[in-house]
């Protein structure tokens, strides 16, 4: 601005005040009756670090509120008095004599305030404060809303900021889950979504676009973003149109920040229509670009590719978006509907692996095995602990890291304490007859265990007094089922990329994945490996990454088979058996590092997967195509 208007400043008539304001663009002023005053006006409450400013109503007409602000800090300087101030500032802005009186005690209380700060030196700019923090309500509706907003989760707000916000999310429908949902994760809101909505809802004309930086994660999450996916302003609010959007998360353009970065360009008033464009962004090669690249700079160092997103699933207009070329957005819609089968989540141990996590190191004549707390890497400080106790709770543990495509092998073990059926720890006294070893070492780490934030939400309670009950014993661990001991599992990893593989029991014992790591429990060992072909497959691997947060801590969850269909093994079915034998095959190969073999039986199963989906030549093709794409 100042460059802009340098040469024309010595014309100016009077001050020049640019219109660049620092306001809460989300928590505007509120506007309240104060209570037991009927003949007072309605005024707008703004909290500051000095106290609550009420400004009547009245001052903000056409254009009034600026010229009050600037009387502000004239009767400052003139030393004026509160008991004159209404007078003085109802004439300069020709206030009607009526609308004066039911004004005149929030006008005298609003300077008096202002002038007590004066008085005691506290003389800030506190006109042009009010100024600013009322800005939201005063600068009108525009044709183009541009902006960065923050990225802050919602459980990362500070308490009352969470509460002070909590009406306006309910109201724009950003919180469609509650209950259980909401404390497993699907409640993790980005405020960017809320600032999104605000902008649009009160600085933008019907019919005017908003430009936004904002995190990709709003498109793909299946529960954080399904309220943002309604592309609505609250119940009976203006509709919305997502335009376009720039996919830059391979890009990652924030220097020192790993976020995934999108531009969303969306019109106010007409009803979104789908496929949406959406443009994603790679980098060429070794094409570099820094941040201060300009944009002919960074075109010349990445290439893009035009898809076109839809919800996945076309019952549900708030799903996540499916993203890839029209022609394989077609051909992936035979891939996708609902599994026969359902996955779970691996075992998570609330946070303290370094406990249940353990390497036997030695085995004593008496039976008993001693073991060694693995505590590299872990998150939580654990003392290690080399103990002997009885090997008869400890399953072979399977790791993320443990888990490669078509080949899974256990690296250690975990001490399983967990009554599937009761869905809570074995109880307290059985285990300290049956297992008194095992429950001596627990016990040794009994405030660390008790100290989880998950034991505390899912096994603890409060009596009417306040003191704190726990319902279930202090090593009761989490996603804990019969699923968890089926002797034959799938299982792939959650996080980036999702590489399937069989595992069975080991020593008579079932292994047992980690939280990182979904499982699908099998019957038997060729549905294990016809469930394993089908989602190690081209046309899986596409779906997946074309609705997920690609190389995300999600991309491999549970939802997966919410989304993509695999149907119920049967074994007189030859397309079935053949590639149940496939990936059986595929894991002898990649054991035996034999990769020319592996290769054939990889093409063999995506021809395979092709016909149990009803998938063209050319339609396998077009996928394979989209896969290499990203």
């Amino acid at each position: 601005y100042l460059l802009a208007l340098g040469d024309l400043l010595e014309h100016r008539k009077g001050p020049l005040a640019i219109p660049v304001y620092l306001a809460d663009s989300v928590l505007l002023p509120e506007l309240e009756k104060e209570m037991g005053t009927l003949e007072t006006s309605p005024s707008f409450k703004i909290r500051t670090a000095v106290g609550v400013f009420r400004v009547p109503q009245v001052v903000f007409g056409e254009e009034r509120f600026g010229r009050f602000c600037s009387l502000l800090e004239k009767a400052l300087e003139r030393g004026l008095l509160p008991e004159a101030f209404p007078d003085w500032v109802g004439e300069k802005l020709c206030l009607p004599k009526g609308e004066l009186e039911i004004a005149r005690s929030q006008l005298q209380g609003v300077y008096r305030r202002i002038h007590e700060l004066h008085c005691n030196g506290l003389n800030g700019l506190w006109a042009r404060l009010l100024k600013n923090n009322f800005a939201p309500l005063t600068v009108g509706k525009f044709d183009y809303v541009v902006g960065n907003p923050p990225w802050v989760n919602w459980e990362n707000l500070p308490d009352g900021y969470r509460d002070d916000t909590k009406p306006l999310w309910v109201r724009y429908g950003l919180f469609p889950h509650g209950g259980m949902d909401t404390i497993l994760g699907k409640g993790k809101k980005d405020i960017a979504m809320l600032m999104a909505y605000v902008a649009m809802d009160r600085f933008l004309k019907n019919g005017g676009k908003l430009g936004f930086v904002i995190t990709q994660s709003l498109f793909k999450t299946s529960g954080a973003g399904q309220g943002f996916r309604r592309f609505q302003l609250g119940e009976e609010g203006a509709p919305l149109w997502v335009m376009h959007v720039d996919d830059m998360v391979a890009l990652n353009p924030f220097e020192g920040a790993s976020n995934r970065t999108a531009v969303m360009v969306i019109m106010k008033g007409q009803r979104i229509r789908y496929p949406v464009e959406y443009t994603v962004w790679r980098k060429k090669g070794r094409g570099r670009f820094t941040y201060d690249s300009t944009l002919e700079e960074v075109k010349a160092a990445t290439h893009t590719l035009d898809f076109f997103a839809e919800p996945v699933d076309p019952s549900d207009p708030t799903s996540p978006w499916l993203t890839a070329t029209k022609p394989a957005l077609r051909a992936v819609r035979k891939v996708l509907g609902k599994s026969d089968y359902t996955a779970h989540a691996g075992v998570y141990t609330g946070g303290a692996n370094a406990v249940y996590w353990v390497e036997i190191v030695g085995k004593r004549p008496d039976g008993l095995v001693v073991v060694r707390n693995i505590t590299e890497g872990a998150k939580r400080k654990v003392p290690e602990v080399t103990e002997a106790i009885e090997p008869n709770l400890l399953y072979p543990l399977l790791r993320g890291r443990d888990v490669r495509r078509w080949q899974a092998e256990p690296s250690a073990f975990i001490l399983m304490v967990q009554d599937p059926k009761t869905r809570r720890g074995i109880p307290e006294e059985e285990l300290q007859r049956c297992y008194p070893h095992t429950w001596a070492y627990l016990k040794r780490f009994g405030s660390i265990l008790r100290e989880r934030a998950a034991f505390k939400r899912y096994f603890t309670r409060k009596d009417k007094i306040g003191k704190v009950i726990e319902t279930g014993p202090f090593y009761s661990m989490f996603d804990v089922g019969d699923y968890t001991f089926a002797p034959w599992k799938v299982v792939w990893t959650r996080i980036a990329q999702i590489f399937a593989a069989v595992v069975n029991e080991q020593d008579g014992k079932p292994v047992i994945p980690q939280e990182t790591i979904t499982l699908v429990s099998c019957k038997s060992e060729l549905e294990a490996h016809y469930i394993a072909a089908l989602v190690n497959s081209a046309p899986f691997q596409f779906a997946a990454s074309s609705y997920s947060q690609e190389g995300g801590k999600s991309m491999g969850s549970m939802h997966v088979l919410e989304n993509i269909r695999i149907p119920k093994y049967n074994s007189a079915d030859p397309v079935h058996r053949a590639l149940a034998e496939a990936s059986k095959e595929a894991h002898e190969a990649t054991a035996h590092g034999d990769e020319g073999r592996l290769r054939e039986l990889e093409e063999q199963i995506d021809s395979l997967a092709a016909q149990l989906w009803g998938l063209t030549d050319k339609e396998l093709k077009e996928i394979k195509r989209g896969l290499e794409e990203r």
